[in-house]
């Protein structure tokens, strides 16, 4: 029998992890194509070999998404694979009609068919969208847990930017493993804070291999999601984050939804700074889909070391590039405390925005007055050193994680923003890891 000709869509992340999942070695079908989007540079490489299995002594060629139509009809492709995250459901379905207009079936992949099953208790932290506050709610699962005495690692979503057959099973102990794995911007925001916290952190290509390896020191894998995609491990616990700042979006965002219909737990996040009408709006939407789930409620309360350093200043705010980008968040953390100690003027960053930043505010012009921190390699990084660096303004701002110093040469005095989880209320997530792991 004919194997089935197939193409998986991605960015970089779910779309290796469903090949090495379902599609590495089975014989029933042959994956003759990725097609990349949302992440630069992806495009115009291989899925190599030594990752692909024994059916692709070859590799597996990456295209660029924008060719699609063309690989279906010139490779007599039979099905299409749509993986990737953070979208709406318009834009999924405007991607089915293409595909099913150019003669291929299009495919949805659940959990079934991609979770691995992991030896040890895994809890798992997603949201609904990117920029919600999964990253310090991860960091608070942590601190509980790692408090109740048990040891626990980070394995985070997939974001391999460089050479894959390398970045098949990292491991981030401290900042030099960062420097030798040559992590992006995007990368260092993810692994840094965990580290901060005395967090071994593991990330990388081959999710089963990472996860073997993840088992072999941990008592509980802790599963750090991205993207607003869902789990790639059968988790015992699953805490999903919902955003008021975006109320709806956690009904029309994919795959969003099949985290908040999977859910365990909801953390309604950001709840000190959203209108209060959005939250009773997300946390009615939350109840309709998944009336099961508990609820906890938070906010995000800000820090900088030295707030009379904004007061009054001309001000440049700089946020994570996810969050503004695919997240479509018009404004971070980074705004927030810009306003609240009080800056005399946030000076508008796209006059100065050279290469790579001002192709990011093209394609995404609601970015407005924030710089994104975009850094998925080198040359991306000198674009945002040289944007930031042109701009005559008292003091930079910034929101991302990450000590942005530590990656590039700022030429001006920066405050950086911290935040962390903190619940309010009853039920806590300390309470309830209790009451599931407590010895």
């Amino acid at each position: 029998m004919a194997r089935i000709r197939t193409i998986i869509m991605g960015a970089a992340g779910r779309d290796f992890h469903n090949f090495n999942t379902f599609y590495r070695d089975n014989d029933k079908y042959e994956v003759v194509a990725f097609t990349a989007t949302q992440i630069p540079n992806i495009e115009g490489r291989k899925y190599p070999a030594e990752l692909a299995g024994g059916l692709y002594p070859e590799g597996i060629p990456i295209h660029p998404e924008s060719d699609l139509q063309d690989l279906i009809r010139d490779k007599k492709i039979d099905q299409v694979v749509f993986a990737y995250s953070d979208v709406p459901y318009e834009y999924v379905m405007h991607k089915a009609s293409l595909v099913n207009a150019t003669g291929a079936d299009f495919r949805l992949m659940g959990t079934e068919n991609t979770m691995v099953k992991s030896t040890k208790p895994v809890v798992a932290v997603c949201a609904v969208r990117t920029g919600s506050g999964k990253s310090q709610t991860t960091r608070r699962v942590s601190l509980i847990l790692r408090e109740m005495g048990y040891k626990v690692a980070a394995i985070r979503h997939p974001m391999p930017y460089g050479d894959l057959v390398k970045q098949k099973v990292q491991r981030f102990a401290d900042y030099s493993d960062l420097d030798k794995h040559e992590c992006t911007i995007e990368e260092r925001e993810e692994y840094e804070p965990h580290i901060d916290n005395g967090v071994i952190v593991y990330a990388g290509v081959d999710y089963e291999a990472i996860l073997r390896e993840a088992e072999k020191e941990v008592d509980i894998v802790l599963w750090d999601g991205g993207n607003n995609d869902f789990p790639f491990y059968v988790s015992d616990l699953l805490i999903v984050v919902a955003d008021p700042h975006r109320p709806g979006h956690e009904m029309r965002y994919y795959p969003g939804e099949t985290n908040v219909r999977m859910a365990d737990v909801f953390v309604i996040n950001k709840v000190d700074t959203a209108d209060p009408d959005n939250v009773i709006s997300v946390r009615n939407n939350l109840y309709n889909l998944n009336p099961d789930a508990l609820v906890i409620e938070g906010a995000s309360p800000l820090f900088v070391d030295d707030p009379d350093a904004i007061r009054g200043k001309r001000v440049l705010v700089v946020e994570d590039g996810p969050t503004l980008t695919h997240g479509e968040m018009a404004y971070g953390a980074g705004f927030v405390a810009a306003r609240r100690f009080g800056a005399g003027e946030i000076v508008d960053p796209r006059p100065f925005a050279v290469g790579s930043i001002k192709a990011t505010y093209e394609k995404y012009p609601n970015t407005g007055i924030i710089l994104p921190a975009m850094g998925y390699g080198d040359a991306m990084m000198r674009d945002l050193e040289e944007t930031i660096n042109k701009m005559d303004v008292d003091v930079v701002v910034s929101g991302t994680p990450i000590d942005l110093t530590r990656v590039i040469k700022i030429n001006k005095p920066i405050q950086r923003v911290r935040y962390e989880l903190q619940e309010i209320g009853e039920p806590t997530l300390k309470s309830i890891l209790t009451k599931k792991f407590g010895k």
